[in-house]
């Protein structure tokens, strides 16, 4: 665990706030395997209705619930279409080739959403040679294009598209209510694009733990019998929920703080020699940060940040990321620009002292 004053590395990071502990610690509670956790079922249906879709289903992680959609959907020997930086292709551990029997065939994109031009000569022809295309996976905002957001418009027509092939949506929508924070488009509309939506509680809404599914009524009901499958199945899951009932009716509204906070970080750094940031492609609460070719690496600034008690990761040789979330401190936005500053001299400094 860190101890660093800003802590950037995610916004999965962020720790219960007093009132979401009294929140858990008093919530009742069943066993929701049996189907009688009132707390699970209030947080399902809160998140069902906000989506516009039938139902809800709980998971213990995001990739639970993403990896529990890609077997909904498809049959072992299948094949999902996937933007080539998407969570579910890069850091779900291949488990939907592992758990599902899936292959992914990545797409390619400047900023992560997919369009319809994108998709031509991706479906497979119907040849015995060939996996049949069964999923498009979606992903907004996108993780690995440093937050940026799914035009919905594009992401409709992407929709319509796939309807007309039958071919089934999912929308990794982990951050999908910082795209609802910046856009400002509601989460139905989304959600409609899409057979299944995943949404994550634990990142900048704050909850511990927790990512719900939502679909169609039936979708849902096999969702259970699958998530049971994976060893999903929790029993007074309702303190958790509780935490993301809290989270989802007090830190949504607050998301465009990360955004602003993001942004101006991405602003002030953006100047520093040997840096290279673009504050335009700051969408919402992440700042992908290059290190310009033949001078540090990301690693060296990893650690002279980390001096300067700012945690941050690499995701790359030359790339770090920071991620704003509701535990960094309000003055992030002046200080961490300062603590950049000194620890690229601290990295000269050690330069020149060899």
């Amino acid at each position: 665990m860190t101890d660093a004053r800003y802590d950037l590395r995610s916004d999965t990071v962020t720790r219960p706030s007093d009132a979401m502990l009294r929140a858990m610690t008093e919530a009742p509670l069943g066993d929701d395997v049996l189907g009688d956790d009132p707390t699970v079922k209030r947080l399902e249906a809160t998140i069902a209705e906000r989506t516009g879709k039938e139902a809800g289903l709980f998971f213990p992680s995001g990739t639970q619930a993403n990896q529990t959609a890609v077997a909904l959907h498809t049959e072992p020997g299948t094949e999902a279409l996937i933007e080539a930086k998407a969570h579910i292709f890069h850091f779900e551990a291949g488990a939907p080739a592992a758990l599902a029997g899936v292959q992914l065939h990545p797409v390619e994109t400047s900023d992560g959403a997919i369009r319809v031009a994108d998709l031509i000569g991706m479906v497979r022809p119907a040849d015995a040679h060939f996996p049949r295309t069964r999923l498009l996976c979606l992903e907004n905002t996108h993780n690995g294009h440093g937050g940026r957001i799914y035009p919905i418009a594009e992401m409709e027509a992407v929709a319509e598209w796939a309807r007309e092939r039958g071919i089934a949506v999912h929308l990794d929508g982990a951050r999908l209510f910082n795209a609802i924070a910046a856009t400002g488009v509601a989460a139905g509309r989304w959600a409609a694009c899409a057979d299944t939506v995943s949404i994550c509680l634990s990142k900048g809404l704050g909850a511990p733990v927790g990512t719900c599914l939502v679909g169609d009524a039936g979708a849902i009901e096999e969702a259970r019998w699958i998530r049971k499958r994976l060893g999903g199945g929790m029993r007074q899951a309702g303190i958790l929920a509780a935490a993301g009932i809290f989270a989802l009716e007090e830190n949504a509204d607050r998301l465009a703080d990360d955004h602003a906070a993001a942004r101006a970080i991405a602003e002030a750094v953006a100047g520093l020699d040997g840096i290279a940031a673009d504050p335009d492609r700051v969408e919402t609460n992440i700042v992908l940060i290059g290190i310009e070719p033949g001078g540090i690496t990301a690693a060296d600034l990893v650690d002279a940040l980390a001096e300067e008690s700012v945690a941050i990761l690499p995701v790359g040789p030359t790339t770090i990321r920071a991620v704003l979330h509701l535990d960094v401190p309000e003055d992030a936005a002046e200080e961490v620009p300062r603590r950049f500053r000194a620890a690229l001299e601290r990295i000269r400094e050690k330069r020149v002292g060899r």
